[in-house]
């Protein structure tokens, strides 16, 4: 009895141990700053991080030169229905968090454990926005054309697609508003690649300021007080 109340309690520590380390590791790794890259062509295209405070989205023109958004992700997938927005927010998160979980009060610990250990699927969470507010929680991008194009390509690729290569809409009356739709995302959520590691990463990709590695979004808005 006394071996197994000693193995019970070496692995609440180790437990314990590891929580702690990461906690120090998502608080200090976030203040190694990658920085944003020089470049030497015009700034043309415009477009935003933002945060709910707690989840990040990449926000993106619905058309450029480049993409016209509203060809994948289609206007008539949301419940307004209406095809005249000029910024799309498109973020990655864990689909039972997005699906499931509309407050935090409703959050389930079956719920957060497959979250945390690779144990659910993935989704992407597309809205529509008519306008872009600077501030605390909404900050402005100025990429070239080929950082665009670069930003564009993470996105896209995070995407799982049908026959037809068109993103896969998920059916379900878990939207947050009538300007929003989840899409099947490719990858695995867990407590070392979450929603905001991945909004860090698209920065990364299209040659933003960015976090070494963040799994909250206080790790990316600090680099752009």
């Amino acid at each position: 009895m006394k071996k197994i109340f000693l193995v019970i309690l070496k692995t609440l520590g180790a437990i314990v141990a590891v929580v702690v380390f990461y906690l120090i590791c998502g608080f200090l790794i976030p203040y190694i700053r990658v920085p944003e890259e020089e470049v030497s062509q015009p700034e043309t295209v415009t477009a935003y991080i933002l945060t709910n405070g707690v989840h990040t989205d990449l926000v993106v023109p619905v058309k450029s030169a480049q993409m016209d958004w509203s060809k994948e992700i289609l206007f008539e997938n949301t419940l307004s229905k209406r095809n005249d927005f000029k910024y799309l927010s498109i973020g990655w998160g864990d689909k039972g968090f997005y699906l499931d979980t509309p407050t935090w009060a409703e959050l389930k610990v079956s719920t957060a454990f497959n979250a945390a250990f690779w144990l659910s699927e993935s989704a992407m969470h597309c809205t529509f926005y008519d306008t872009m507010t600077e501030g605390e929680d909404c900050k402005k991008l100025t990429l070239t054309k080929e950082q665009y194009q670069e930003l564009i390509t993470f996105i896209r690729d995070k995407f799982d697609r049908d026959s037809n290569g068109q993103p896969i809409l998920i059916k379900t009356d878990a939207v947050y508003g009538k300007n929003d739709a989840f899409y099947d995302a490719k990858g695995r959520y867990s407590f070392l690649n979450t929603c905001n590691t991945w909004t860090n990463d698209g920065l990364k990709a299209a040659g933003q300021k960015a976090a070494l590695w963040t799994p909250s979004d206080i790790g990316i808005f600090l680099h752009y007080k």
